[in-house]
């Protein structure tokens, strides 16, 4: 008689070393996100305000170096560079969740992928569906696919909510398998006029980035230079520019050698991340959510099939495509809800993975070309993101008090040692932290 094969649970207590390296990004991102709300709101005031045409001034103002095609609005250098950071830390975090994270082995990695992946497929289709019913541009069928970490975190901060470790940590690969979506869709769907020879140029500059790391060369000398090269030949190339942000940080070296305190990965996230959570996502945001707040302009988000489908992508798309795709995994895979958590639970997290700002701006931007209709469809990225974000309060404030009841588990160190108890009793057996 064939032994049965025993359950996972879903959602349980996170290893020491990926519970150590959870918090640490999910702090740099709630600071990040609050920074973020704040210059979204300054965004939207100043676009409103008598001022607006100082704020469209401003935004619009080129500067650069022509004669290397580099002669760009400050809203562009904001999307096309500063942005390339953002992805940067992104692609770093997505090769440590592949090498020592949830992603490496496929057991742990079945869960979020496959949850990640209808979260995004969900979206896609019903904005298809709604713009094909309505006569409309299937062109933004990809905006609504994407989950923004930092404004979700934002969220649980104002909020003042408890989430567990192990949920939150489920948001954070959410998301970082989101921004892999993301960052291939833009690239193939969103990439026209190839300039093969800056594409070479570029391709060469990750070649020789990936021998610099294979060597072991140390120095920022090295690669800040060529890192702005790869970004200026990717951007000439036609492709977006930051996939190169992506690119390099695939690249970086995730462990460490014995001579090493961390890896070259985790010693450019820690110097970078605080930079792009704390102000180049911020200034992307004060830059591409000034839009107009009139009856007449919200009007169009109800009334415009594109704006609506983005709307309903959002704010109904994300939350069944989560919900679902996480609960078929949990049973495809055998495997068991954490009892001290509910499905319910489940679906508050799917709800406040519907906001999609960052990503979902910058797409925007990408699929529609005429200003008026971006504004319309930022306009409904804006409502269906603050829509996600009402709904999942309302959801996770209802079970706070069983959240706080397992943080409080969690946390609690009665001997003062650095490690929380739980790790160091019964099945939790001490576990040093890994510096990687």
């Amino acid at each position: 008689m064939t032994q049965e094969r025993p359950r996972k649970a879903v959602f349980g207590l996170l290893p020491w070393p990926e519970r150590q390296a959870i918090a640490e990004a999910l702090r740099t991102e709630t600071i990040g996100g609050l920074v973020l709300l704040a210059a979204a709101l300054v965004a939207l005031v100043w676009a409103n305000s008598p001022w607006s045409g100082a704020y469209e001034s401003v935004r619009d103002f080129h500067f650069g170096i022509p004669a290397l095609g580099l002669d760009l609005s400050v809203g562009h250098w904001t999307a096309d560079g500063l942005l390339a950071v953002f992805f940067l830390v992104a692609g770093i975090e997505l090769k440590r969740e592949f090498v020592v994270g949830e992603l490496r082995t496929p057991a742990t990695a079945a869960l979020p992928v496959v949850a990640a992946l209808c979260g995004m497929a969900v979206p896609a289709a019903l904005y298809t569906l709604t713009v094909t019913a309505g006569g409309g541009s299937t062109d933004g069928w990809a905006v609504p696919m994407a989950t923004d970490i930092a404004f979700a975190l934002a969220v649980l901060a104002v909020i003042s909510t408890h989430l567990p470790s192990a949920l939150r940590a489920f948001l954070l690969t959410l998301a970082v398998v989101d921004d892999l979506g993301a960052i291939l869709i833009i690239a193939v769907f969103f990439t026209s006029g190839l300039n093969f020879w800056a594409l070479g140029g570029a391709l060469a500059g990750l070649v020789l980035f990936h021998v610099l790391q294979r060597l072991r060369v140390r120095g920022w000398w090295w690669y800040v230079p060529l890192g702005v090269t790869i970004w200026a030949l990717m951007y000439n190339s036609g492709i977006h520019a930051t996939v190169a942000g992506v690119a390099m940080g695939l690249i970086l070296r995730t462990t460490r050698d014995k001579d090493e305190k961390a890896s070259p990965a985790a010693r450019v996230s820690h110097l970078v991340h605080p930079f792009s959570a704390g102000l180049a996502v911020p200034l992307f945001a004060l830059f591409a959510a000034g839009v107009s707040v009139s009856g007449e302009a919200l009007r169009h988000v109800f009334t415009d099939v594109e704006p609506l489908a983005v709307l309903i992508g959002l704010v109904v798309g994300k939350v069944l495509g989560i919900f679902l795709g996480t609960y078929l995994a949990a049973r495809f895979t055998r495997a068991e809800l954490n009892p001290d958590l509910a499905w319910a639970d489940v679906f508050g997290l799917a709800t406040l993975a519907g906001i999609g700002f960052t990503v979902a701006l910058l797409i925007g931007e990408l699929a529609f070309p005429d200003p008026a209709q971006a504004e319309h469809v930022k306009a409904a990225v804006l409502i269906g993101s603050l829509t996600a974000a009402a709904l999942a309060a309302l959801l996770l404030r209802r079970r706070n008090n069983v959240y706080k009841r397992l943080w409080e588990d969690e946390e609690r160190d009665d001997d003062a040692d650095g490690i929380p108890d739980v790790y160091q009793t019964g099945t939790g057996a001490h576990v040093l932290p890994d510096h990687r």
